[in-house]
């Protein structure tokens, strides 16, 4: 009778506390406790880099890392991300942030990261809102996701003219010939594509439209490496990261959108520059900043090439990446020594400074 009457107790005890209302806080300390961990400094592997509307920085490091000034917090698989190498960074008009693993893309609302599931379904996928986000999603896949702020859709690429001449000189290729590199949003909203293989595709909402020179594809037998990067100028010339020698104009003739190839960056004062680079950004000044994997940084003013080395054991580091911070700052991704930032003179290794308590 004793062991039942304390039986009786527990189990009353423990259905009241279910019952009672427990305070915001106290929910939300236990998440900040569990959500993240909080680390020393960031390491070699820093691939890309963003600002949020906050004026936090996110590290692609071992999976995400978030800088508020004070500390670091990274995330990785075990807090929810498909796949800890992150490859694109992106925020919507809500403050949402959004991270494609190439495995599959992640939304973070600051209290946890969900795995967006992507439609497959082509006659829901197209359409174009302005507050859509583009991402290249996974390497061995044919096109691109779309996320109207509700739905993850997959869009294919069409079929581009030079598919079964690539098929017949690689019978043993093993990747998707339509996979993609990188996602660009111009002036106008209108989204494009950087190609692995063939070139560059833009979307208008209906239809795809490949800018596809053969020196921008693989079967150019120069140095090509896709198109990593696409950068538009203050005339709406476009610059695709395969080829900066030449530029792209974009317009419509007779109802239908066509292109001219125009004369780009000439390095030809400067062979040191490769015309073909890995990352590209525009500052705020008009100046195109090129950063190249194990060639530095060059500045190019539209007379004159600036090099920028960026050195670690008197070796050329991995550049990766390059961006533009919402004050104008020009920062550096690298495989293999860090983050990077300008300093107005030059490129200094990013030590956050982390306060001790």
């Amino acid at each position: 009778m004793l062991k039942l009457s304390i039986l009786i107790v527990i189990t009353v005890v423990l259905s009241s506390c279910k019952g009672l209302s427990q305070p915001d806080d106290v929910s939300e300390t236990t998440e900040e406790l569990t959500f993240g961990k909080e680390i020393d400094q960031l390491n070699e592997g820093v691939a890309r880099i963003f600002q949020d509307s906050q004026n936090n920085y996110w590290f692609s490091h071992e999976g995400i890392v978030k800088y508020d000034g004070e500390k670091l917090i990274q995330y990785s698989t075990e807090d929810g991300l498909y796949a800890n190498g992150v490859h694109d960074i992106q925020e919507d008009h809500l403050g949402n942030l959004y991270f494609d693993t190439g495995e599959g893309v992640n939304k973070f609302d600051g209290k946890s990261i969900e795995k967006l599931v992507a439609i497959e379904d082509q006659s829901k996928a197209k359409g174009l809102n302005p507050t859509d986000l583009w991402f290249a999603g996974d390497w061995n896949m044919n096109g691109v996701y779309r996320y109207d702020g509700q739905h993850l859709y997959h869009l294919t690429l069409p079929k581009h003219e030079l598919e079964k001449e690539f098929e017949e000189l690689n019978p043993q290729a093993t990747f998707d010939f339509y996979s993609n590199y990188t996602t660009f949003k111009d002036s106008n909203g209108i989204p494009w594509f950087g190609g692995a293989i063939f070139g560059a595709c833009r979307f208008d909402g209906s239809e795809f439209f490949w800018v596809s020179e053969r020196e921008m594809t693989e079967m150019d037998p120069g140095p090509s490496m896709g198109i990593r990067s696409i950068v538009r100028d203050n005339n709406d010339d476009f610059y695709f990261a395969s080829n900066v020698n030449s530029k792209y104009r974009v317009y419509n003739k007779d109802g239908q959108t066509t292109y001219e190839k125009l004369r780009g960056i000439d390095n030809s004062k400067e062979p040191r520059v490769k015309s073909s680079c890995i990352s590209m950004t525009m500052d705020n000044q008009g100046n195109f900043w090129m950063a190249h994997y194990e060639g530095g940084v060059w500045k190019y003013d539209g007379e004159s090439f600036t090099h920028y080395p960026i050195l670690i054991k008197s070796a050329e580091a991995q550049v990766f990446s390059i961006y533009k911070d919402k004050s104008g700052g020009i920062w550096l991704g690298t495989h293999n020594a860090g983050a990077w930032k300008f300093n107005g003179k030059d490129f200094v290794r990013f030590l956050p400074e982390i306060p001790k308590n």
